[in-house]
């Protein structure tokens, strides 16, 4: 993470770190690959970061996440949160509660898979970004993203309903 020192980026606050949504000559949204595009108050910044499965560490058993997670993990909660927001921003569009609840779960499975789905590859920039500056155990990932499935199913009304999009993601970081 010396890079990302070196740029002026505060790693010591990964929440105030964004993974930048990248864009193709064309203006489309592009599916990042192995570097992630870290932006910070000072600067943007390109990193090559490990796959998650080597970016776990330890054995630390999560508390209950069902309610208001425990200051410990809104760090994690909002890195995540903040990059599906900033995608939204970029491409215009709210997701769908059901598309964000699936890309949840899809990384919470598969975390170093991969899903036709842009957003997938920048949520998962965003938790090796986190993990790579944090310890996580795999068992705190899993809850995380279990708690970030769950609450966009809960906010999910119908299909195609951008509930969890509008209550909770708008309000982050003026997306």
């Amino acid at each position: 993470m010396e890079k990302l020192k070196g740029a002026g980026l505060k790693v010591e606050q990964p929440e105030l770190l964004r993974v930048a949504i990248q864009r193709d000559e064309n203006k489309k949204v592009v599916n990042p690959r192995d570097d992630v595009a870290v932006m910070g108050n000072e600067g943007l910044v390109l990193v090559k970061l490990k796959p998650i499965a080597q970016l776990f560490t330890g054995s630390a058993v999560p508390p209950d996440l069902s309610r208001t997670p425990p200051p410990q993990y809104q760090p994690f909660f909002l890195l995540l949160e903040s990059t599906a927001a900033n995608y939204c921003a970029a491409t215009g569009k709210p997701e769908t509660d059901d598309e964000l609840e699936r890309l949840y779960r899809q990384l919470r499975r598969r975390p170093d898979g991969e899903d036709k789905h842009p957003l997938f590859a920048y949520l998962r920039g965003a938790a090796r970004l986190y993990m790579s500056l944090r310890d996580v155990s795999q068992a705190e990932l899993e809850a995380v993203l279990n708690r970030l499935s769950q609450s966009a199913k809960w906010h999910s009304s119908h299909v195609g309903s951008t509930n969890y999009y509008r209550e909770v993601l708008q309000g982050l970081f003026g997306a």
